[in-house]
């Protein structure tokens, strides 16, 4: 499938600007090689292949950067200075909550990169929270976890949340040990890894107006039911749109499926979900 840009034009007429993809994970081992403590080594997207698409039918994209890099951020860097166009690329950074080093680093990261980090991921996607090694799932409940998100909110970061369902208290610890704290909660939750009654706690963070909730892709085969209770919790403006995909035909199937699942919203709120949330957040 191409996008003519004729079609692109009578889309943006019709329904506002192009979506934000808030989560993009981009990929060039060969330029730069996986970190040594890296989680996984997935194959290859890179910018030099997402770009021709994204540029046309998106309005921005937010780069996730990814745990095969670790807490080394020169790819992010290289597609910031080789993005489609000026401005269209963002980022978010990943540092180990427990290393005292973190908040330099990330002031580093941010001043040098003006206004294009704008969060700091974290995992706990686990029931063992780790000490160590790779950066993921350390614990949350940590004096040095709250030191990082203080950090973090301090530069102006929102947090980024890769949670299983069992974390959310301790996630509303946090919010509540960190003013003006933003919180971006990832892929749902991942709903399925967790308990009804856990997800009634994930659900429960949308009573902070700090709190967003990300769809990026069905958890469940029929995802309509839990998006509307997403969307009682949060509220249509406190949800975003990421993983569109990378490139015209995985981004018509993300289209579709979103369709999909928010049907019962209207255009208007819609396009809050597909744009305006998350150009404003």
């Amino acid at each position: 499938m191409e996008f003519s840009r004729r079609a692109l034009l009578l889309a943006a007429a019709a329904t506002g600007p192009n979506p934000i993809d808030t989560h993009v994970h981009l990929f060039d081992p060969k330029r730069f090689p996986y970190h040594p403590s890296a989680t996984y080594t997935p194959p290859e997207e890179t910018l030099d292949k997402y770009a021709p698409f994204a540029a046309k039918a998106l309005s921005h994209a937010i780069i996730v950067h990814p745990e095969p890099y670790q807490d080394d951020h020169r790819y992010l860097e290289y597609c910031f200075q080789n993005e489609p166009r000026k401005g269209f690329l963002k980022g978010t950074c990943l540092f180990d909550a427990f290393d005292p080093k973190t908040p330099v680093r990330m002031a580093e990261l941010t001043q040098k990169w003006p206004k294009r980090i704008v969060a700091l991921r974290v995992h706990a996607t686990v029931k063992q929270p780790r000490a160590n090694g790779p950066i993921r799932d350390r614990d949350l409940a940590d004096p040095r976890m709250a030191r990082t998100w203080a950090a973090a909110a301090k530069l102006g970061l929102a947090i980024q949340m890769h949670m299983i369902p069992m974390w959310a208290p301790a996630v509303a610890k946090l919010i509540n040990q960190t003013p003006g704290v933003k919180v971006i909660i990832d892929h749902l939750a991942r709903y399925s890894q967790g308990t009804p009654a856990e997800y009634e706690e994930v659900l429960k963070l949308g009573a902070n107006k700090g709190v967003y909730m990300k769809f990026s892709g069905p958890p469940v085969a029929d995802p309509q039911p839990l998006c509307k209770r997403i969307h009682q919790a949060f509220g249509v403006e406190r949800i975003i749109w990421g993983g569109l995909g990378m490139n015209p035909q995985d981004y018509e199937k993300k289209r579709e499926s979103f369709s999909a699942a928010w049907s019962f919203l209207s255009p208007a709120d819609l396009q809050r979900i597909r744009f305006t949330n998350a150009a404003s957040l």
